[in-house]
């Protein structure tokens, strides 16, 4: 159904930061390590702003993540690819799948999934990457009720029903180039969520139709994403979109092992800068440990 990237010479690779706060060390080395992937092969790096996120994007962020990649000696591609532009494009999924049949509208909120997971013996008591796993409260609803909801006006997303979809596509597999070949498995997956009343699409489904789009050869990110790598993969097939490889890699820690985050308050490229600190000292120390990934094929280290 899909077709995926085999034997690829020329590799193109991107970035794709939310405009939601500074850049720190994790970014840093993430965006080097997809720049120099491009480099090696004669390839490209594409830079693009995932801002669906209204209330949390700023154009200052935005506008000092240009500066803190010129500073690392980084270019791009131009002109960059924003989310907030792409509505259409993800529309026009969300049309395709609608017409599948795959997808109903879901009323839930947080605290209405977390009383019915405590409450089911059936339903899954387990966490996935983003949060609890969905239980399906709102899938079979009749559609009478579906429809006074909607007509009352009451806030709802659109999922994805994940079993209609994999009994479509059937068995599919991805390559991660850490990892190996991948079997698709939904178990840990849930009905997840592809557009909200007010998003026109959520990450899931934007980065899948964005990547095809811009045609990334080789996905690397963080391996708290593995998991969403399976609803990707769905979705390219459903929608006979490319596949690429992906790469997922360890993910940087501060001297106390915690994850480097934004909402942490991580050291900033822009403190880094302040302090007098070149970005190819950043660079350098950053290749050092890509070349030592390279060799040992178990991701970046710091």
């Amino acid at each position: 159904m899909t077709n995926i990237h085999k034997n690829i010479s020329r590799t193109v690779t991107r970035f794709a930061p939310s405009p939601s706060g500074y850049l720190h060390l994790g970014h840093a080395y993430a965006a080097l390590f997809a720049w120099r992937l491009a480099q090696h092969s004669n390839g490209q790096f594409i830079l693009r702003i995932e801002d669906l996120d209204k209330e949390r994007r700023s154009k200052e962020f935005e506008e000092c993540i240009y500066e803190d990649l010129e500073w690392l000696g980084i270019s791009w591609n131009k002109p960059v690819m924003r989310q907030s532009d792409r509505s259409e494009a993800y529309k026009r999924a969300i049309n395709s799948l609608s017409e599948m049949k795959l997808l109903y509208p879901c009323f839930c909120t947080r605290k209405d999934i977390l009383e019915e997971i405590n409450v089911s013996n059936n339903a899954p008591h387990k966490n996935n990457s983003f949060g609890p796993i969905y239980p399906g409260i709102c899938r079979n609803l009749e559609n009478e009720k579906r429809n006074a909801l909607i007509g009352s006006g009451k806030p709802y997303a659109l999922r994805l029903d994940i079993t209609k979809a994999k009994h479509i596509v059937g068995n599919l597999t991805w390559y991660d180039r850490i990892r190996g070949k991948q079997i698709v498995q939904i178990n840990n997956i849930g009905d997840v969520v592809l557009a909200r009343k007010d998003i026109a699409s959520s990450y899931h489904l934007a980065v899948t139709i964005d990547d095809a789009a811009q045609g990334i050869t080789l996905i690397n990110r963080g391996n708290d994403l593995f998991e969403s790598t399976h609803v990707h993969r769905i979705l390219q097939a459903l929608l006979d979109l490319e596949t690429p490889e992906w790469q997922h890699t360890p993910l940087l820690t501060d001297t106390n092992g915690k994850r480097l985050a934004k909402r942490e308050n991580s050291l900033t490229l822009r403190s880094l800068r302040a302090r007098g600190i070149k970005g190819t000292d950043i660079w350098l120390e950053a290749i050092k440990n890509i070349a030592s990934t390279e060799k040992s094929d178990i991701g970046i280290k710091f």
